[in-house]
């Protein structure tokens, strides 16, 4: 949740530094952003369960295991999609936001069925699908603006 917390600053900062205000999109847009950053580390730090026990450590894997952690990390993706569907209603946004947000819901999902068949494959939904939602998100959202 720092992590995520840390990077649903950027949208803040950047509504404050555009219009030196803080609509109600804006703060459900970075709610969205730390949720879905927090959902993913947590898959991420799965492949650390094991040494973070052995170091004694207090990661979330580490301390409530793999089952525990996926479905927090799925809790977290499904709040993000919440967040993110408030975002465009509050925002008045158009056809392609809520595209943008169908996507998110559907690349979300496909990487929870990715991790919770193999754990190898992290990486895979970490990396590259993560990379695809982000660009995707504002493309289009950039796109809905234009």
């Amino acid at each position: 949740l720092v992590l995520g917390l840390s990077l649903a600053l950027a949208p803040i900062a950047g509504a404050i530094a555009v219009d030196e205000t803080l609509d109600m999109w804006v703060w459900l847009l970075s709610l969205g952003v730390m949720f879905w950053v927090a959902g993913f580390d947590l898959l991420y730090s799965l492949q650390d369960m094991e040494f973070d026990k052995e170091e004694g450590l207090f990661s979330i894997p580490s301390q409530y295991g793999s089952k525990c952690t996926l479905f927090i990390s799925r809790v977290f993706h499904a709040l993000t999609v919440l967040f993110w569907l408030l975002f465009a209603i509050s925002s008045l946004s158009g056809f392609f936001v809520y595209v943008a947000v169908f996507i998110s819901a559907v690349t979300l999902f496909w990487e929870h069925m990715i991790v919770i068949k193999d754990f190898k494959k992290i990486d895979r939904a970490f990396f590259t699908l993560n990379g695809y939602l982000g660009i995707v998100f504002f493309v289009l959202v950039v796109i809905d603006k234009m």
